[in-house]
């Protein structure tokens, strides 16, 4: 949540900076720190403006530990997105998408109705905290993970002539490909067998063997892109 989105905020509300500070119970010197990042924001504060404020999951403080590598806790983070897949599960707290993003992708077996919504984080939020997901990624050598992700959300932004959408996801993308790992792996999965993996290996699609992943994930298996 940066300082800049703050001040917009409470600039279309209308307010000073002496108004904003009241209904967040902070000191004006202390809002004015926080809209010139010279401050963080904190959790407990974080919680007040989205209270006051219509904040996009986009701009929720990034909190790696407040999704749990299970699936129901993805599961209800994902509904908490308004992922159409998971209408049914009862929302959770909303998260940052990278976040959960990273979660998922961390996860060693993934269900495959939510390694199917990854794509759908990627191409819903495209203005993704990059900064932060893509180092945290080649931190853990999951760039592979995240680039082939990045490659489907862009192909399903081409097929739908969302032309800007796409070109930033191919930004990403390029940015991504300097630290491609050679080491073959899976798309959250794991626990595959070896018959498994050997079919995968002569049928995966292009992309998915450019990132050097077992999967058969492609576009058209992802009926929930609205």
């Amino acid at each position: 949540m940066s300082g800049n989105w703050l001040r917009d905020e409470r600039e279309r509300k209308g307010w000073k900076q002496e108004q904003a500070a009241a209904h967040l119970g902070v000191s004006q010197t202390y809002l004015s720190l926080l809209e010139n990042g010279r401050r963080p924001v904190s959790q407990r504060l974080a919680r007040k403006l989205q209270r006051i404020f219509d904040i996009p999951p986009t701009a929720l403080p990034v909190e790696p530990t407040r999704v749990q590598e299970n699936a129901q806790s993805l599961a209800e983070s994902l509904a908490a997105l308004q992922y159409p897949g998971f209408t049914h599960f009862r929302p959770g707290r909303r998260v940052n998408p990278a976040q959960l993003l990273f979660a998922a992708l961390r996860t060693p077996d993934l269900e495959p109705r939510l390694t199917e919504a990854l794509p759908w984080v990627v191409w819903q939020y495209p203005n993704l905290h990059w900064d932060w997901l893509v180092p945290e990624a080649k931190l853990h050598d999951l760039q592979n993970r995240l680039g082939f992700v990045v490659s489907l959300a862009r192909q399903v932004a081409e097929r739908k002539a969302q032309q800007t959408k796409a070109d930033d996801l191919a930004v990403v993308e390029r940015g991504l490909e300097p630290s491609r790992l050679a080491r073959e792996d899976t798309l959250c999965r794991e626990s595959m067998t070896q018959a498994e993996r050997r079919w995968l290996r002569e049928r995966r699609s292009a992309q998915a063997q450019h990132w050097n992943l077992l999967t058969g994930l492609v576009p058209e298996h992802l009926t929930h892109v609205a």
